[in-house]
């Protein structure tokens, strides 16, 4: 695989440094490693000597390109993180016990350490995972519970008095961003965006800006073993593209790769639809493909960020160029 560009290449010297600036002198690390799963920040595992055990969260120099989205991300995770312990304590994230920005240092997080291996994980080692999307489910419709002020993203970046204006704005910039680093895509920028204007009146349902976190695909949910062996959420993790929308534009990264709509029956999408109720009708279909849109879109522009190429992940390349086409003729007919 790959290293990301965005990626800073840390060193244990160098984390030291980060708890020290965050901490004091009086805070020194047992031991530290690299966590991998992620491909925009630097992210390690560090162990202190009173027993604490934290996430140290670092993000691109400041020379580094990035998409427009991604401009302040780790302080917009620091802002997720505080939204969430504020007004939606009951979903688990990472307590945030730091964020400092220091021109040696970079922009950095540190956050309280959950247990657990991931969803990902664990459904590759064939455990029940059917429980743990339930609650899964149910966290993110509790997530959507928090209400914002406008749509779209925070800190000056795309965004709009409403969700049509909003989501049109992000695929603006993001088909900008596919310009300026000059990726292919399966069609040309104008027509995409004379497709999503065909069909953008149906952003028009949504009336309140509910908080998404937009990235939970399975590496971004924890949890352990319960009592009875199943395993239970104990964290959603990296909020950093968080952003302020339609509800059911969660419903993409958890289902990554399938549609929502065709599978009702994901205890996912279940137990969503039972704590937070929405019908499959038309409109709701086409809002999710249009969300299945931009997310594809996302994932393809970024790929010359993170050095993904044909070369070294053509499965991926492919893949990707499969859904966004299929999505494209969707909208197309």
């Amino acid at each position: 695989m790959s290293v990301s560009p965005t990626q800073r290449a840390l060193d244990p010297d160098q984390v030291r440094r980060h708890l020290t600036a965050s901490f004091g002198s009086g805070a020194e690390v047992a031991d530290c490693g690299p966590l991998t799963g992620g491909g925009f920040a630097a992210v390690w595992w560090v162990r202190l000597t009173d027993g604490r055990d934290v996430v140290l969260k670092v993000g691109p120099a400041p020379h580094v390109p990035l998409l427009r989205y991604e401009r302040d991300m780790i302080g917009a995770e620091a802002h997720y993180l505080r939204l969430v312990a504020d007004r939606a304590p009951g979903v688990p994230t990472p307590a945030l016990l730091h964020h400092g920005t220091d021109p040696d240092l970079g922009d950095w997080l540190l956050m309280a350490r959950l247990p657990g291996r991931t969803l990902w994980d664990l459904s590759r080692a064939g455990a029940d995972v059917g429980p743990l999307r339930a609650e899964f489910g149910r966290a993110l419709a509790a997530l959507h519970g928090v209400t914002g002020e406008r749509y779209g993203y925070d800190g000056g970046r795309a965004s709009g008095a409403t969700w049509r204006d909003a989501y049109t704005a992000m695929v603006d910039d993001m088909l900008a961003d596919a310009a300026d680093w000059a990726v292919p895509l399966p069609a040309p920028a104008a027509r995409i965006r004379e497709l999503v204007a065909r069909h953008a009146e149906v952003l028009d349902a949504v009336r309140r800006p509910a908080l998404l976190h937009f990235d939970g695909w399975a590496g971004n949910v924890l949890a352990v073993d319960g009592p009875d062996g199943t395993p239970r959420l104990t964290g959603l993790v990296d909020g950093e593209r968080y952003l302020w929308g339609d509800p059911l534009m969660d419903l993409v990264s958890p289902l990554l790769f399938r549609r929502a709509e065709d599978e009702p029956d994901d205890p996912l999408v279940r137990a969503y639809r039972a704590a937070a109720p929405f019908p499959f009708d038309a409109g709701a279909r086409r809002r999710l493909g249009l969300y299945r849109l931009y997310l594809y879109l996302l994932m393809t522009v970024e790929m010359p960020s993170r050095n993904i190429t044909a070369d070294n992940d053509p499965g991926r390349v492919e893949l990707l160029a499969e859904l966004l086409g299929a999505e494209l003729a969707d909208l197309a007919d």
